[in-house]
C-alpha cells in the first residue's frame, strides 16, 4: 500500500507544478500587441563584439549569459513603429518570459507577460510594469524610485534586469549605431 500512496503523492506534487506555468501569447500574438495588426516585423539578429558587451553589461549593471540578441522591429509603411525583444529569465526556479517593448526612441513602451511558469501570486501586475513606461534606463533601479512588491520580489528583480538589459542593447546596438 504504501508504494501506491508514494506514486499518488508524486503526481499530485507534479500535477501541482504543472498547474502554474501559464502562457499567455504565442510569438505572433505578441508582434500584433506590440505592433498592431497587420504591421510588418523583421526580425534583427544583433552579435555584440567584446567592447559592446562590456558597454551593454555597464548600463544594463547585470552580467549577459549570451552573445546573440534579436529584436523585432515594427514597420508600418516603411517607418519604424519600435522594436521588440523576448527575454526569458528563471525567477525562483521557473522562468518568465516577456515581450519588451520600445519605442523607435528607446523608451520603455510596453512589457507583455508572454508565459510565467511561477505560482501566479509571484507574477509582478501589468501596473507594476506601466509605472516603468517612459523612465530613462539610468533611473531603472530599485534605488532609484522603482518599488518592488511584496511577494513578488524575485519576479520584479528578473522583470527589471530583462528591461535594463534590453534597454542597454538598444543604446549600444542601435541607437548608437544609427540604425533607427
Amino acid at each position: 500500500m504504501k508504494p501506491i500512496k508514494l506514486m499518488l503523492l508524486i503526481t499530485l506534487l507534479s500535477m501541482a507544478t504543472a498547474s502554474f506555468a501559464t502562457i499567455f501569447y504565442s510569438k505572433n500574438e505578441a508582434m500584433e500587441l506590440a505592433f498592431g495588426k497587420g504591421s510588418e516585423v523583421e526580425s534583427l539578429p544583433l552579435f555584440p563584439d567584446d567592447a559592446e558587451i562590456a558597454a551593454i553589461q555597464e548600463l544594463a549593471k547585470n552580467k549577459l549569459e549570451s552573445g546573440l540578441f534579436t529584436f523585432y522591429v515594427g514597420k508600418a509603411q516603411q517607418k519604424v513603429l519600435g522594436y521588440a525583444a523576448i527575454e526569458t529569465s528563471t525567477v525562483r526556479t521557473k522562468p518568465e518570459t516577456l515581450m519588451i517593448v520600445l519605442t523607435p526612441e528607446g523608451e520603455l513602451r510596453n512589457v507583455y507577460t508572454l508565459a510565467f511558469h511561477e505560482p501566479p501570486e509571484y507574477q509582478p501586475p501589468q501596473r507594476w510594469f506601466e509605472r516603468l513606461y517612459k523612465r530613462p534606463l539610468a533611473d531603472m533601479d530599485f534605488n532609484k524610485g522603482v518599488d518592488g512588491i511584496s511577494g513578488a520580489t524575485l519576479s520584479t528583480r528578473s522583470a527589471l534586469t530583462s528591461i535594463r538589459k534590453v534597454m542597454a542593447v538598444y543604446q549600444v546596438m542601435i541607437k548608437n549605431k544609427g540604425s533607427n
